[in-house]
């Protein structure tokens, strides 16, 4: 069984459904889940965890959420080599860029990514529930 860690900021509780959604799908995959906000996780935790999946809606110009996700992601990175890893998030305008650069950074740094990165606009639709079921059986 895989232990598998969800850690997600969410500021409307889009990307929090998302979170809840995929952690569902690892359990029922058979894995084991450990669901945080991005706050409660740092580098000591690596080594906890088979499989990790990071959840961060698009802030701004199309970034990561800067006061609590983006220091962790920093803190975190450099070890996830060759770590099966799992992007997700929402957004409200743009096109989704923040997840393609995002993605690109994470396969620049060896990390094996699931997918190319789980994006809805708005709330959770069906589509992206089934984007995220496939990404947690993958991770678990």
């Amino acid at each position: 069984m895989s232990k598998v860690a969800v850690f997600y900021w969410s500021g409307t509780g889009n990307t929090q459904a998302m979170a809840e959604t995929l952690a569902q799908g690892i359990t029922s995959a058979g894995g084991e889940v450990t669901l945080l906000q991005a706050s409660e996780f740092s580098s000591r935790d690596v080594s906890l965890y088979d499989a990790f999946a990071f959840g961060c809606p698009s802030m701004g110009n199309e970034v990561l959420e800067e006061g609590e996700f983006q220091p962790m992601w920093d803190d975190v990175k450099s070890q996830l080599a060759g770590k099966k890893v799992g992007l997700f998030g929402s957004y409200g305008w743009g096109g989704g860029i923040w997840m393609t650069s995002w993605a690109s950074e994470a396969s620049s740094l060896g990390i094996q990514l699931v997918n190319d990165g789980v994006i809805c606009c708005g709330p959770m639709d069906d589509e992206t529930e089934q984007n995220l079921l496939e990404m947690a059986k993958s991770l678990a």
